[in-house]
Order: structure tokens, then C-alpha cells, then sequence
């Protein structure tokens, strides 16, 4: 796995990254429901578990993160970036490219 954006975050990514993965495979996993019912109720226990199992430690990664962009002054660059080129919703999905 690669490093983090700095080296005092690279044990956290390495716990995230292994949390993610193991929760990702069975979220993969496909849920026998036969309605939407079934579906919504097996996504929201998978985000549940997501929460009990990976969530501490995205936070701390997530924080670790931030604090290395802003100690490398790279949050001023994102800053810029997000104002000369903000994200913009995707155009709405062509309805004659989707009834072909």
C-alpha cells in the first residue's frame, strides 16, 4: 500500500486501509433481498458496522491528513484550486442515450 502525505500518518492510513478493505468485501457481497425493503435495511447495517468498526480510526486519519496539508501549506493551494475551478454538478444523464 502507498504512503500517506506524511510519514506520521502512514500507520493510521495502513489501518484504515486494511478496516476499509475487509468491511468493502462484504459489503460486496451480495445481499439476497428481494426488495427494496431488504436493501435499504442491509445498507444501513453495513454503514452501521462501517461506523463500529472503521470510523474511529478514518476520523483520526482524516485529522492526521488535514493537519499535514495545512503544515506542508498546501491547504492555500486547495483553497485557490477550489476557486478558479469549483466543482460543478454533473449535467443531467441524456434521456435519448439512455432509452437506446
Amino acid at each position: 500500500m502507498a504512503h500517506s502525505l506524511s510519514d506520521a500518518c502512514t500507520p493510521l492510513k495502513r489501518e484504515y486501509d486494511s478496516c476499509f478493505n475487509a468491511w468493502f468485501e462484504g459489503y460486496l457481497e451480495p445481499a439476497v433481498a428481494t426488495t427494496p425493503e431488504q436493501r435499504s435495511q442491509y445498507s444501513q447495517q453495513k454503514a452501521a458496522e462501517y461506523e463500529e468498526k472503521c470510523g474511529k480510526i478514518w476520523q483520526q486519519y482524516r485529522e492526521c491528513v488535514q493537519n499535514a496539508v495545512k503544515d506542508k501549506g498546501l491547504d492555500v493551494l486547495l483553497d485557490q484550486a477550489r476557486q478558479e475551478n469549483p466543482l460543478k454538478d454533473p449535467p443531467p444523464p441524456d434521456k435519448q442515450a439512455s432509452s437506446s
